[in-house]
This record gives structure tokens, sequence and C-alpha cells, in this order.
């Protein structure tokens, strides 16, 4: 299992690490990407729509009923009517339907008169108008079907949202712990140098006035140093919200868990022509698809409505012995038949109905026209946002570079007593803001990059442990 890799370096709540452990980034998103409760939650989205599916064709279940209605008054008999029967929904909008009942008594209705053995009708009922295309069973399962497709859009969705979010708290945590890195060793030239001034001064070689300039120093990264863990403990805080074990626990990093270099190198790679083309398949445009499909349903059924009530029935009628070997009284011409009709005058409620979902279906379009502008245009914004900020990285970490040579020179300069103690602190001072800048600059490059995956509508999916 591979909470084998990472349990050396997440823990629970009072366990502490021997030893400087790293969480490098890759690990961190598949853990991520296995266990936070969003993806159980995105999971679940698929199970409604499996049970929304089986819902929808409970509405095709056979299904019996009975019925038992008897009167008797005065030691009268009037009627005893007993039924049971069996109907048979169809996908292809036909009724089938199996009948027996048995009536006896004094004042029983003449048209309920049965044969004393009962009477036995097979049948179905068939629409010809509305119902014959579409009807409220065939509407609900198609309705669910869709429902169920949408699901997958919309975990997607979620595990989208959820790899750019972890991907922010873990750039911002690895750059903070960068920024106390940077500010530790700062504070520890500082005390250095300042014990070295201190006993120059002590032997008459520098003035008092460089050991108080030099002590400033100390005082001001040890205040900045604080800072910046105070920050760092708030960016592990929010790492660890990202953080769940295989049985729905939080776990928390101990506190000897870092983070992977931040300049060590990972995959940035993309091809912005394949991003491009797949654009028009991004899920937020997938869901509103869905959304159409299930208006243009709704379409058909209001038009369906537009249709005349019609319905014929159809039963064959036989004593319920009437199948028995010898016995043929079924294949007599014996019947039900009926028909009904109906419809309004001037349909104003359905035709209103349908337009009302016209409309919709256009406010949808046009929204779906806006929603692929607005995704290319932030396509294009992360492109650039990633590409600028790379060539800020090599930008300026040949800055850092110079820098760095700056403070050596005139750190050469001081031991040849051609330079100041105030000179040296502001070349060093300028290299350490153009570290933490570059931490920065690093870090925004890095949730850029997840950003752009996140425009382009892929995320964990892009992952191949999520294959």
């Amino acid at each position: 299992m591979r909470s084998l890799l990472i349990i050396a370096i997440i823990c629970s709540m009072g366990y502490q690490a021997n030893a400087q452990d790293t969480l490098s980034y890759y690990t961190y998103i598949e853990w991520v990407g296995q266990f936070h409760p969003v993806v159980n939650q995105a999971d679940i989205t698929i199970e409604m729509g499996r049970q929304e599916m089986r819902m929808a064709r409970g509405g095709f279940d056979p299904y019996i009923y009975g019925n038992l209605d008897q009167k008797e008054f005065n030691e009268v008999g009037y009627y005893n009517k007993r039924e049971a029967g069996l109907v048979i929904p169809t996908i292809a909008g036909i009724e089938l339907r199996g009948r027996v009942e048995q009536n006896t008594g004094q004042y029983l209705n003449p048209e309920e008169r049965v044969p004393r053995e009962g009477l036995m009708s097979i049948g179905a009922a068939i629409n010809l108008g509305q119902g014959l295309m579409i009807d409220g069973r065939r509407r609900a399962i198609q309705q669910a079907e869709i429902f169920r497709d949408a699901a997958f859009v919309d975990r997607q969705i979620m595990l989208n949202e959820l790899y750019l979010d972890a991907s922010e708290a873990y750039w911002n945590w690895a750059a903070a712990y960068q920024d106390v890195i940077v500010m530790r060793e700062a504070l520890d030239l500082a005390i250095v140098r300042f014990e070295a001034i201190k006993g120059s001064f002590l032997y008459g070689d520098l003035p008092a006035i460089d050991t108080l300039e030099a002590y400033t120093q100390v005082l001001n990264r040890e205040y900045r140093l604080q800072g910046k863990e105070m920050d760092f403990f708030q960016r592990t805080q929010t790492l660890n919200l990202y953080l769940w074990d295989d049985t729905g626990s939080p776990m928390y990093l101990s506190e000897m868990a870092v983070p992977q270099p931040l300049f060590e190198q990972i995959d940035l790679s993309y091809d912005l022509t394949v991003l491009r083309l797949n654009l028009e398949n991004h899920p937020r445009l997938q869901r509103i698809d869905f959304d159409l499909a299930n208006l243009d349903l709704d379409r058909r059924w209001r038009m369906n409505q537009l249709l005349p009530v019609a319905q014929l029935h159809y039963n064959y009628l036989a004593p319920t012995n009437g199948l028995e070997p010898g016995n043929h009284m079924f294949f007599e011409n014996n019947y039900k038949f009926g028909a009904t009709v109906r419809t309004p005058l001037f349909l104003r409620r359905e035709r209103g109905a349908l337009g009302l979902v016209r409309s919709r279906i256009d406010f949808t379009l046009r929204d779906r026209d806006m929603r692929f502008a607005n995704l290319r245009a932030r396509l294009e914004t992360e492109v650039n946002n990633v590409e600028t900020l790379q060539g800020q990285y090599r930008v300026f970490g040949e800055n850092v570079v110079g820098l760095q040579r700056l403070l050596e020179g005139e750190q050469t300069r001081f031991d040849l007593g051609e330079s100041s103690l105030f000179l040296i602190n502001a070349r060093e001072v300028s290299r350490i803001e153009g570290e933490l800048i570059l931490n920065d600059v690093i870090a925004r490059r890095n949730i850029a990059y997840a950003r752009l995956m996140f425009a382009a509508g892929v995320g964990f999916s892009e992952l191949q442990f999520l294959d």
C-alpha cells in the first residue's frame, strides 16, 4: 500500500518523528487524490447517479393488485366482489394487463356478473396520442441516464478544484519553509558577524558604532525569522486540511516533515495545441451540455403534451378455467374493448410550458457560449502566467547569483579594509530579499501551472495513478 511511502512523514497527533522527512509534491498529491473526503464525495455522486437510474427503472416494474368489496345487510348478501390483477409496463409505452375477478351477490350490478368460476382477462392498453413516443416513465428513465452521466462530470469538476486547492496549499507551504531557511541562515550569519565585530572592537580594531549596527541586524533578522516561522506554521495547518488516511480520519504532519526543495525540478510540460482543442470538452461545458440534454428531453415531453389523449384498451375474456386442456373458450370472440379521447380546446397551458422550455434552451445556449469564451480567455491568461513566471524565474535566478557575487566581492573589500560594515549589510540585505522574491516566484510559477491545468479542465485526471 502506498501509505508506507508516506507514513514516516505523516502521523497522527502526538507522534514525533526522529529525523527530518521529506514530503514530495507528487507523493502528497497522490495521497490527496486517494483519501481526501472530497474524493469520497465525488464517488458518492456517481453512486447517486446509479440510484437515480435504479429508481427510474422501477417505473417499469410489474405490479400486482387486489380488491375485495363485500356488502351484507339483514342477512342478505348484496354483493361479494373479488379482483386481482397484474400490470406490466413496457419500454414501448404499452401496458400489458392480466386480471381475474369473481363476483357474486343478490344485488350485484348486472355488468359485473361473471361466470361462477370467475372471469379472466388478458390484454393491453396502447397510447395513440400522448405517450406514444414518450411518456412519464420513459421521460424519467432518460432523465436518470442524463443525471448518471452528468455525475461523472460533476466528479471530475470536484476533483479538479481539489487538485488546484491542494497544489496551492503545498507550494505555499514549500515557499514558507524555504523562506524560513533563508532567514535562519541570514540570522546565523548576522550572529557570527556580530561576534567577530565585537571581538574586533574589544581589541580596538573597530569602533563601537560597528558593534551596534551589527547587533541591530541580528535583532532585525530575528524578528523577520519569527514572522516567517509563524507563516510556515499557518501554511502547515492549511496543508493538514488535505491529509486524511484511508479510514477517513484527519492526519497531521509531524514537526520533522518538510517539503521537497523548492528549487527541485518538477514536470511543467504541456501541449498548448492539445489544451486548446480539448477545451470544447471542458467539464464545465459538458455539465451545460447535460443541462441542455435535459431541457431537450423536457421540450419533447412538452410537445407530446400538445397531442390529444387517445388510448385503446383491448382484453380477451375467458372463464378462469378457460385455459384448461380441452377447453377452447379462450379462443372464442369474447373481448372487452374501449377507447378514451380527450384534449383541451385552447392548449394554453401546454403551449406556454413548451414556450418556456424553448426559452430556457436559448438562455442556456447563450450561457454556454459565454462560458466557453470565458474558459478560453482564462486558458490563454494562465498560459501567459506560466510563461511569464518561468521567464521571471530564469531572470531573477541569475539576479540572485549576481547579488551573491556582489556580496562576496564586498566581503573581500571589507577584509582588505576598503569597505564598511554598512555596505556589507546593504549587499546582504539585497541578496536576502532576492532569495525571498525568488522563492515566491517559484511557488507562484508552480501554482500557475496547476491553475493552467484547472483552466484546461484537467487536474487529477492527468495523473497516472488515477488512470
